[in-house]
């Protein structure tokens, strides 16, 4: 097929998913990341989401174990509001595995490692942050 024919393909696939109402996922951030023998309460980096986006803030755990033996994990999602306390979006838990809280606002967050079963240190790796 030439140039042109391609063109004309692209055009008309996008035309006809967009006419049934399907469009991309668009997620304005992401980032990779590790969770290395953190002992509960402690907290992820931070990350400004300006809502843009069409994707939910997630957080999704792999490789996940502790010192003892794993079963969950409680994540807790916060805004970091300056000069004042932050607020928890909400708490989920994970089974090492996807955990989401939809499309929270214009700001910047961070999640806290809450809870988990088993031992005394939370290992994930990777680690992938969407929102």
């Amino acid at each position: 097929m030439n140039a042109i024919g391609k063109v004309a393909v692209a055009a008309l696939t996008g035309g006809a998913l967009l006419a049934l109402g399907v469009s991309p996922a668009s997620a304005e951030g992401s980032r990779t990341t590790y969770i290395g023998g953190w002992e509960r309460g402690r907290e992820s980096n931070r990350w400004y989401d300006s809502n843009t986006g069409t994707v939910e803030t997630s957080v999704r755990l792999s490789g996940c174990y502790t010192d003892s033996s794993f079963n969950s994990a409680t994540l807790s999602l916060y805004q970091d509001i300056s000069w004042s306390p932050d607020k928890n979006v909400g708490n989920r838990t994970n089974y090492c595995g996807a955990s989401y809280w939809g499309r929270p606002g214009a700001g910047s967050y961070y999640f806290k490692l809450a809870d988990f079963s088993g031992g005394s240190r939370f290992t994930a790796d990777p680690v992938y942050i969407t929102w």
